[in-house]
């Protein structure tokens, strides 16, 4: 269950600050955040099958067909929820008829301003925190499972629908599956699954998702491994390392800082720093290891949580980094990749995609101004 008493007092926050009546979420990781329910039925839709709703009350419109199958199922009891005929008009059409105005919706709805959900969903609440823990834990035994028992001549579509069917009796859907064998993994960064056999090594990365939280991770498993094999995978830990500590020294606002007069304020006071700062130690640990341009040919990762990237780090993100919060960082080296997905909280740092039973290594981060440089435990390759 989603804690509603925190929700609705960042929501009340929020339309008081924009001088809003009324808040809306119908694309589904918006529904899932308010809700800790599910209103998708197709798939690929933009939007689900409802909308929720906060105007002082928490409120839900669908039309007659989703009504009683989202009480029932779906949403805790705290919610009314309004239906219309399916027939007589759209979902936009009744939020707009039956909301307060002014308002906002992060759906097109005539006459509303946009709303920006991912602001509203950082940082995580305890409660988000909880089922993160056990949603890294179901992705990461998922995974594992498959990989360990990987062989050279596994096509990798076979091995991506291993992963769907592990992850899908967990309840655990996978909006993104992708597994490189050997020559794939070093020409193309997506290597989304075709007929190809896996060869020498593989690279597996797996975002999954369930109640609206999402997980992400990569996992490789050696054959034959090439000789240049250990020393890219090793910059790249170390660059995913780097930002790990970068993260931390961000959400406590100790990044960014030359070392002035501010240094003598109590860190706990301080703003956070940037996904741009983040960014910068990324770029710098990426210089450090050898392989300065290697940042262009991918994206870093960013925060995690509501969505597989509430954001991603770029040169000139001003996301703030919060905390607790989810971070899934995915640094690359030709044909080498270190991944998971990591909780910060003011108290701790925790790999939540993990099992205890895949091999980890300690990775030194790169000495940048501003973070802590003790190592981090980060999954390592399998070698077989």
């Amino acid at each position: 269950m989603v804690d509603l008493a925190a929700r609705t007092e960042r929501l009340d926050a929020y339309l008081d600050e924009r001088g809003l009546e009324a808040v809306w979420f119908a694309r589904p990781n918006g529904f899932a955040w308010l809700t800790g329910g599910d209103n998708v039925v197709d798939g690929d839709a933009p939007t689900g099958v409802a909308a929720a709703g906060y105007d002082g009350e928490l409120r839900v419109i669908t039309d007659n067909v989703e009504a009683d199958r989202l009480a029932d199922e779906e949403l805790p009891d705290a919610f009314a929820v309004e239906s219309f005929p399916w027939y007589t008009g759209s979902l936009a059409e009744a939020v707009a008829e039956r909301s307060p105005a002014p308002a906002a919706a992060d759906f097109d709805v005539p006459g509303f301003a946009a709303v920006d959900g991912s602001r509203l969903r950082q940082p995580l609440t305890d409660d988000d925190v909880e089922r993160y823990r056990d949603l890294g834990r179901e992705v990461a035994a998922a995974v594992e499972t498959v990989c360990r028992n990987l062989e050279p001549e596994d096509p990798e579509y076979e091995v991506a629908a291993g992963i769907d069917i592990s992850l899908a009796s967990r309840d655990v859907d996978t909006p993104v599956v992708l597994v490189g064998g050997a020559d794939r993994a070093r020409a193309f960064r997506h290597y989304t699954p075709s007929d190809a056999p896996l060869g020498d090594y593989a690279l597996v990365s797996v975002t999954g998702e369930r109640a609206g939280l999402y997980a992400s991770m990569t996992r490789t498993v050696a054959f034959d491994a090439p000789d240049w094999f250990e020393e890219r995978h090793r910059a790249a830990a170390r660059v995913e390392a780097t930002a790990v500590r970068a993260t931390e020294a961000a959400a406590a606002g100790t990044l960014s800082r030359d070392g002035g007069a501010d240094d003598a304020a109590d860190p706990g006071d301080a703003a956070p720093d940037t996904a741009g700062d983040v960014f910068e130690a990324i770029r710098a640990a990426y210089d450090a290891v050898g392989f300065a341009d290697e940042w262009e040919n991918h994206h870093q990762g960013g925060a995690a949580g509501f969505a597989g990237r509430e954001w991603f780090a770029t040169p000139n993100g001003d996301e703030p980094v919060r905390r607790p919060m989810g971070y899934a960082w995915n640094p690359t080296v030709q044909g080498t990749k270190s991944e998971d997905t990591h909780l910060v909280a003011s108290d701790l740092t925790e790999r939540l995609t993990k099992t205890g039973r895949w091999p980890t290594h300690e990775v030194e981060p790169v000495d940048v101004a501003g973070i802590d440089t003790e190592p981090v435990e980060l999954a390592a390759p399998v070698v077989r």
